[in-house]
């Protein structure tokens, strides 16, 4: 009796197992199937998929981003408690933790006049923005607020007289002068004559676009155009632009340190934000002479280079590297060692972005651009 029971159970066992793995073939077929149906229709449809949502890029961003951080709050509000209870980190404490008392202090020290004055990023903008007139605004300090002139202002909003009223709206510009609509025949260099600067100025502007590779500088009638120190026609017999400075002695000692003026000529761009350089014009051939002491470490010749034309960088060793741009032609050799001030690198030219003959010299320290006059000035 009892190997008749245990013979049933055997029986029974085999059976189940038999019909598990009958099973578990018709489910592992019936899915590779199923996958299968579904990548086919994938790959029919997938191509409906990339348009749709290439053209409605940017549409859903806002919502995306609402709905994220809409998400992320909530799984925080959720979890507080949680962690409050699994980590009562001051829960003994009897005053409160140094980042609290860090906080109040500040808070403290913002009350008064300042804190309901508006706080401008000092990051670069590339467009035109509109500003609402605050209560104890003027366009002295509006100006020095966002870094530009009155003038620009002034031109930019068409304005009669200083006088502001709380509410009124303006347009700021991104940098002090014009932003000129572009008309058929226009050029740059139209365009900065009319507006008493240069041209190149434009040029080196990060966000004015030009149409074709950008060699040329072509302009598309009806684009506006930001034109740095632009002064507005009306205005040129009183307002007078940055005078350009005539720098004739070449290499000589200029600072401590071995440092030395590289190129003789006229400096017709100061460094700004967007163009943290010196451009020094003059005759094309002029010698353009290693500024400091230092090894080549890099040439680029009969290339565009990102709009540098020919251009050479010298290393010395210290994590200051000063660059040369738009030469005629190079003197030198990767690797070879030169001394500040007696070593011609180069000769002025007129290659890459450039709108006219000049030598565009940089001075980088510890791969950041800095303002060249801090070592060098005329």
């Amino acid at each position: 009796m009892h190997k008749r029971s245990s013979h049933k159970y055997f029986l029974w066992i085999a059976l189940v197992s038999n019909e598990v793995k009958t099973f578990s073939e018709f489910l592992f077929y019936y899915s590779k199937k199923k996958l299968i149906n579904f990548s086919i229709r994938f790959e029919k449809n997938k191509n409906k998929l990339v348009k749709f949502f290439l053209m409605k890029r940017g549409r859903y961003n806002r919502p995306f981003l609402h709905l994220t951080t809409m998400g992320v709050l909530g799984v925080g509000v959720l979890i507080a408690p949680f962690l409050a209870n699994t980590y009562p980190i001051f829960a003994s404490q009897s005053t409160p933790p140094p980042l609290a008392s860090s906080s109040a202090e500040k808070q403290s020290a913002l009350t008064g006049e300042e804190v309901f004055q508006t706080s401008v990023s000092e990051k670069p903008r590339d467009k035109i923005i509109t500003y609402q007139v605050e209560r104890g605004d003027t366009l002295a300090t509006i100006a020095r607020k966002f870094g530009i002139s009155e003038d620009t202002i002034r031109w930019e909003n068409n304005l009669a007289s200083n006088i502001l009223s709380v509410g009124d709206t303006l347009k700021i510009l991104p940098v002090t002068g014009v932003a000129y609509k572009v008309k058929p025949g226009d050029t740059v260099y139209t365009i900065a004559k009319k507006y008493n600067t240069n041209p190149q100025k434009i040029v080196d502007f990060p966000f004015n676009e030009f149409a074709g590779d950008g060699t040329t500088f072509a302009l598309v009638t009806g684009e506006i155009l930001i034109v740095p120190d632009g002064i507005e026609p009306a205005a040129q017999a009183t307002v007078k632009p940055r005078p350009e400075v005539q720098v004739e002695h070449g290499p000589v000692p200029v600072s401590a340190g071995g440092w030395y003026w590289p190129v003789s000529g006229i400096i017709t761009q100061y460094p700004s934000w967007f163009h943290m350089a010196l451009d020094i014009a003059g005759p094309i051939g002029t010698p353009v002479y290693a500024a400091h002491s230092g090894t080549i470490d890099y040439i680029s010749v009969g290339t565009w280079d990102t709009g540098y034309g020919n251009n050479v960088w010298i290393n010395d060793g210290d994590g200051i590297r000063t660059h040369y741009a738009h030469l005629n032609s190079v003197a030198v050799s990767v690797g070879q060692h030169v001394i500040g001030g007696q070593t011609v690198i180069g000769y002025r030219g007129n290659t890459g972005n450039s709108t006219g003959p000049h030598t565009h010299f940089e001075i980088q320290v510890n791969h950041v651009l800095i303002n060249p006059l801090t070592y060098v000035h005329p």
